[in-house]
């Protein structure tokens, strides 16, 4: 099942590094710059909203089913028959291609034209800005749209539907606004 993630607002993929001197926050990038989502991380995301979903519609037993999907928490995905194995959510090959062509494999280049810088500081309890808070943050520009695929037994398909369109939110910093997004099947033709 292929399924596409459209970014409706700046999102963070967070790699959980920084850079010293410059981001506090980067973006995780494969190697020629271009960003992409760990489909491990989505994983994880998915589990949230699967829970939420059996919750919901009074399914007994929701760890079992759960755990038929996704297996244990932790666990890193596997080809065995009936668990979702997500791959990485990335931006088409043809866009990339037409990427490189303009900014000639510059990886930091791919990135800037990507991304974007967002700072952001801490207010103390007066309403002034706190000394030596300053903190920049990369994030993923809104508009971009990735690709990943699912793959998944065809019984569990109309679940996997109904879960992913209550994932609205993605990334480090998504309970501060970043990471909204629009998550839908990719219908073949």
């Amino acid at each position: 099942m292929k399924i596409k993630m459209e970014l409706l607002s700046d999102v963070v993929f967070g790699n959980g590094t920084s850079i010293p001197g410059g981001e506090d926050i980067s973006v995780l990038c494969d190697k020629y710059g271009f960003p992409y989502y760990k489909g491990g991380t989505f994983k994880g995301i998915f589990r949230e909203e699967l829970t939420r979903y059996l919750t919901w519609k009074g399914i007994d037993n929701i760890d079992a089913e759960v755990k038929r999907l996704l297996g244990e928490k932790g666990e890193s995905s596997t080809d065995e028959s009936g668990k979702l194995v997500f791959s990485d959510f990335q931006l088409t090959d043809y866009v990339k291609k037409v990427v490189m062509e303009e900014i000639q494999d510059d990886p930091s280049e791919i990135t800037n034209s990507l991304t974007n810088i967002r700072t952001f500081t801490k207010i103390d309890e007066d309403g002034m800005t706190k000394k030596g808070s300053l903190r920049y943050c990369r994030c993923v520009n809104k508009g971009l749209v990735f690709f990943s695929e699912i793959k998944c037994d065809e019984k569990d398909k109309e679940l996997i539907k109904d879960v992913m369109l209550l994932i609205k939110w993605i990334g480090t910093m998504r309970n501060r606004g970043f990471g909204k997004v629009k998550i839908s099947e990719v219908k073949e033709v």
